[in-house]
């Protein structure tokens, strides 16, 4: 019955089904990473890390804050688009994601558990916006690897970079919600 489905799906409908099972995809692989065992000094290693970035943001104005995550969601997104590499590298980044959200929730003050974390994150239109992006990304790569291994991977370059244009726009707004939210959470 699926493989019918799919079969009688237009390519619009076959792209969004893909982006679909790959923004699901995500999701679990994210949750797989709060779910790893971690010791106790791994998770402060981990979580000292990511202070020293939330206090070089928060020293930030708005504009270079921004510029700063938006930087790093791009890079991330713009390797995810990488034929065949792309959603091994998602894959690997959205893993260590979860990770870090249990080392944060296992360091903190009163610890709390890691997926309940990821859910909450959730509340906040710029986790939406990059998880979509990223999902984007990875699904479009998996269209750039079939095309070429079909010889079609010039047919798939405009959609591409179409597609890349659509996520540097989400991922600049997503980055400027993120940073006002940080601003506004911390008092500055």
């Amino acid at each position: 019955m699926a493989l019918e489905l799919w079969k009688r799906a237009s390519s619009r409908r076959k792209r969004f089904y893909v982006f679909s099972l790959c923004f699901l995809l995500l999701i679990v692989i994210t949750v797989s990473g709060t779910l790893t065992p971690l010791t106790l000094e791994e998770a402060k290693d981990l979580s000292k890390d990511l202070e020293q970035t939330q206090g070089d943001i928060m020293n930030m104005t708005v504009l270079s804050g921004t510029l700063l995550i938006f930087r790093n969601n791009f890079m991330i997104s713009l390797l995810m688009f990488i034929p065949f590499f792309g959603p091994f590298f998602g894959g690997y980044v959205t893993h260590n994601t979860g990770v870090v959200i249990a080392a944060e929730s296992l360091t903190s003050p009163s610890p709390v558990p890691p997926t309940l974390v990821l859910l909450v994150l959730f509340v906040f239109p710029f986790t939406w916006m990059e998880f979509i992006v990223y999902s984007l990304a990875f699904s479009e790569s998996l269209w750039l690897s079939w095309s070429l291994i079909k010889h079609k991977g010039r047919e798939e370059l405009l959609t591409t970079l179409i597609l890349i244009l659509v996520c540097l726009l989400v991922l600049l707004a997503a980055a400027f919600i993120e940073m006002v939210l940080i601003m506004a959470l911390s008092g500055t």
